[in-house]
């Protein structure tokens, strides 16, 4: 299986000050449409992070699109995609049929899609896309479940599976159909497309600028130039507040402070902040393969024990962070997928601080001299992790470590660089994580025995055949039982209630927050999944402005 990084694919890129973000020649004219009685292309200008700009180019072969911060390719046109109700539509394809043995689906596609060097798409630049997925070591789609892409014809595309997996369609609906006569090493820099937008100008480390593709076949984008601009958070804030971009992202804590001629844009998501509690003891293990590919020791001797999971996820004020640190911008957490159709009612677990401490107690955790709790010599007491530079999770994780006090659990927040303290400790330490996507496989690959985010190192073979039972369903639609019984199926599960194993403790969905301009029309968004930057711009060519 394709290693799925956590890492951001760009670091570094200098920043774009707000300050000189007119006088430095970028984007060219302030925001606020720029068409309006003028005589000019409908423009936006969008400010994201810097986290936001993808190193490695337009590419969805690399991870354009699609990985960890999945959203729609704009420059590509893709299979299939969702709606606002996240239900399986057509684009490329007319039609799409599986097999009853779940290992051959047939796409049918149309015939009046080109390339923007004005060449046809056919089913040949399909199969090469997906194969030339499956041949890299660098793609973050994850297309393992493929065996092979065949074209069949001009407009039929056969894809050979090497195990059912329905939930191939989720991905599909992200992943950009590339051109085979003009893919090379220079292709994410100069990426050639058959989507809505043609990348009209990219200046690395500043800004992206997109225009609409004259020869699309689907509706003409309303919105016909699309500026993105890179910039920290609070140089985002500063560009509204000086009138020079038209949208931009905030937090809760600044989230109050709306500049004049704006007004505040909230969007719900599925972009979950949950702790990972390590279920094996120190030592019991050897090292397993985490999310960055390395092997790494596994093992706590403080979250293994059942009875102090268990009392973490009852302990915990839900209501309390969301108030305290999101401002009231969020909601409870009590999964990977909350309020999806996969989504259990079995995983809620509302806050008893009482019943935490029953189970302490009842699990053999007697308090110490000093008030923190011990059983057979094992104080509680565990380091929390958290990625430096994230004000939110910082707060996060120390809210949650003043809640545990109540307890008699000690609690010590760390920040940390993924690569050089939070990867090596994955599995030995808790570490508080951003998930979230608009699809099960987050909710399989943390779940099952050998997923690649198992970082809690719970394996259950019980829930292994839930979730295998789930991919292997004959639709999508039916996969949504198997998957709430992984969760809890009255006798195991890795939620709480009434004895599963409680491997994570959930916090928060955190809303998705921006400055927007009050005559800005953004049109209806999809729940949005992790990661706060190109997902609010799925439909950027249904938005208008008004007069």
């Amino acid at each position: 299986m394709a290693q799925i990084s956590r890492r951001s694919f760009m670091k570094g890129f200098g920043l774009l000050s707000a300050a000189g973000l007119l006088g430095s020649g970028l984007v060219g004219c302030g925001g606020q449409g720029q068409g309006q009685g003028e005589g000019k292309a409908s423009q936006v200008i969008i400010a994201m992070s810097p986290s936001s700009e993808p190193a490695a180019g337009f590419d969805p072969c690399v991870s354009w699109g699609c990985g960890e911060h999945v959203h729609e390719p704009l420059i590509q046109s893709t299979l299939i995609t969702t709606n606002i109700d996240l239900e399986f539509v057509n684009d490329l394809a007319t039609s799409y049929e599986c097999s009853k043995d779940g290992m051959t689906w047939t796409f049918t596609l149309r015939d009046d899609a080109k390339f923007s060097d004005g060449q046809p798409l056919t089913a040949a630049d399909v199969a090469f896309t997906i194969n030339t997925i499956n041949a890299s070591e660098t793609a973050q789609a994850d297309l393992s479940m493929v065996k092979e892409a065949v074209a069949l014809d001009g407009t039929t595309v056969e894809l050979r599976m090497a195990k059912p997996n329905n939930a191939l369609l989720y991905t599909l609906a992200v992943l950009g159909i590339v051109p085979e006569h003009a893919y090379g090493k220079d292709y994410g820099a100069k990426p050639v497309g058959s989507g809505r937008y043609l990348l009209e100008q990219w200046d690395q480390g500043q800004q992206i600028i997109f225009k609409a593709n004259p020869d699309y076949y689907g509706d003409a984008p309303l919105m016909e130039r699309v500026v993105v601009v890179f910039m920290e958070e609070d140089a985002a804030m500063a560009a509204a507040k000086a009138g020079e971009v038209d949208i931009a992202y905030t937090s809760a804590l600044l989230a109050d402070n709306v500049p004049d001629g704006y007004e505040l844009f909230v969007c719900e998501s599925v972009d979950s902040r949950g702790i990972s509690l390590p279920t094996r003891p120190a030592g019991e293990d050897a090292a397993r393969v985490g999310m960055d590919g390395a092997e790494h020791a596994v093992g706590n001797d403080v979250t293994c024990d059942l009875a102090m999971r268990r009392a973490l996820n009852y302990g915990v004020d839900r209501d309390a962070m969301i108030k305290n640190v999101l401002n009231g911008y969020g909601t409870k957490a009590y999964s990977v997928g909350d309020g999806m159709p996969w989504a259990s009612e079995d995983m809620k677990v509302e806050t008893d601080v009482a019943k935490a401490k029953k189970i302490l107690d009842e699990g053999g955790w007697k308090p110490g001299k000093d008030g923190i709790r011990e059983k057979d010599g094992v104080r509680a007491a565990f380091d929390l992790l958290y990625a430096s530079g994230d004000s939110v999770r910082q707060a996060l994780a120390y809210e949650f470590a003043n809640q545990m006090k109540a307890l008699g659990v000690e609690v010590t927040p760390k920040g940390g660089d993924w690569d050089t303290d939070l990867y090596p400790a994955q599995f030995t330490t808790p570490i508080l994580w951003g998930w979230g996507s608009n699809a099960p496989v987050e909710l399989y690959e943390l779940t099952y025995s050998t997923g690649w985010g198992n970082v809690a190192a719970y394996d259950s073979k019980d829930i292994d055949k839930h979730l295998d039972a789930a991919l292997a369903a004959p639709s999508v639609e039916e996969s949504y039982e198997h998957y709430k019984l992984a969760q809890w199926d009255e006798k195991a599960g890795v939620g709480v209630a009434p004895q599963g194993a409680a491997t994570w403790v959930w916090l928060a969905n955190v809303d998705h927050l921006y400055f927007k301009r009050s005559n800005l029309k953004v049109a209806q968004q999809k729940p949005h999944p992790h990661g706060h930057g190109w997902s609010l711009a799925n439909n950027v060519d249904q938005w208008t402005w008004s007069a």
